[in-house]
């Protein structure tokens, strides 16, 4: 599937289950999907890095097209 775009990033230790998947940011500025649950290790000041990824990727998109303060 990676030629078409689609990366499985991650999967279950027995091999059986897509965990994870990302598209490039060839095809799309922050994609991902994932079965986990960060928020569960996630707070308001330490943002768990998937969170903290998004958010980051987010405020620059918007700065790079004119949306930013």
């Amino acid at each position: 599937l990676e030629d078409a775009g689609l990366v499985i990033s991650a999967k279950s230790m027995d091999d059986l289950l897509v965990e994870m998947i990302e598209l490039p940011r060839a095809v799309h500025p922050w994609f991902l999907a994932c079965q986990a649950h960060p928020e569960f290790l996630s707070t308001p000041r330490d943002g768990h890095p998937l969170f903290s990824g998004f958010v980051e990727a987010a405020a620059r998109f918007a700065q790079e097209h004119g949306r930013g303060n």
